[in-house]
């Protein structure tokens, strides 16, 4: 997939959070994709309140953002994130702790995970407590082999704040959740990828841009307003569905895209989506 590094957000120059948090959008064959960055290697991409901030401000900017298809979520250095920064949350009081950090947190991801776009976590290094919370609210990922993912917070006396237990749950199952919150241990890519937790490994960092680049490439040909409807049913998966699923086929069916791609067919030809 040929690419051309966009502009980066005018943020970058704002100020620590913009630093700790990286931007960008990139353009492929007229259409673009996003790339948010965790820069916080010295840290181990440890989340802060300001870095949660910022990842706020860029889901909300992407959520109306009808040119941007697709984004990807990742980071620098040898940890894809290492969590909540303790020096951040432990010197808050229990209460602040539920109003300042928790719900805060909370929001954030939900904000990531319900955006329009297909959201991949490209995990190329440990993903450990909010930093596998923060993985887990993308709709795809994919890790390379020498990463671990867990939830270690028991050995801190602490549980996953930011839903990580729930999204687990729905995730890998019950049991398998609890193996991993309760026991407090990391396990491995490849342990990961049989439970799907992931959905893809990856043998190096090389080989994750390649498959990376696969993704992008099948994701940006893909009808945006289908996958933004597909993305908002598996959001409900728990409720009854019938009105929803009537709901939203009328609404594929009555957009141009859905149109074009009917026609496309018909003519043996590549659709263009002009997502509308």
């Amino acid at each position: 997939m040929e690419q051309q590094q966009g502009d980066k957000s005018e943020c970058e120059l704002a100020g620590e959070p913009a630093r700790e948090i990286l931007f960008e959008r990139h353009a492929s064959d007229g259409v673009s994709w996003a790339e948010i960055t965790l820069n916080r290697p010295d840290k181990g991409n440890a989340l802060t309140l300001p870095m949660l901030a910022r990842l706020g401000e860029i889901a909300d900017e992407l959520r109306g953002d009808r040119q941007t298809r697709a984004v990807v979520l990742r980071a620098e250095g040898r940890f894809f994130c290492t969590g909540g920064d303790i020096d951040a949350w432990s010197r808050l009081s229990p209460h602040d702790m539920g109003r300042d950090w928790i719900l805060r947190g909370i929001d954030v991801f939900e904000r990531i995970a319900s955006l329009p776009q297909p959201v991949i976590a490209a995990i190329s290094g440990h993903a450990l407590g909010g930093g596998l919370e923060l993985a887990m609210a993308a709709d795809l990922r994919i890790a390379v082999k020498q990463a671990k993912l867990g939830n270690p917070e028991v050995t801190l006396g602490m549980i996953p704040g930011w839903m990580g237990t729930r999204r687990l749950a729905e995730m890998i199952g019950p049991a398998r959740a609890r193996h991993l919150v309760l026991l407090g241990a990391p396990i491995g890519a490849a342990q990961a990828a049989d439970w799907g937790l992931v959905t893809a490994l990856a043998e190096d960092a090389a080989d994750l841009e390649v498959q990376l680049a696969g993704w992008l490439d099948r994701l940006l040909a893909n009808g945006p307003s289908a996958m933004a409807l597909i993305k908002g049913l598996l959001a409900t998966m728990h409720a009854d569905l019938r009105a929803h699923h009537a709901s939203a086929v009328a609404q594929a069916a009555a957009s141009e895209d859905c149109r074009e791609g009917v026609r496309a067919f018909a003519e043996k030809r590549t659709p263009v989506y002009r997502n509308r």
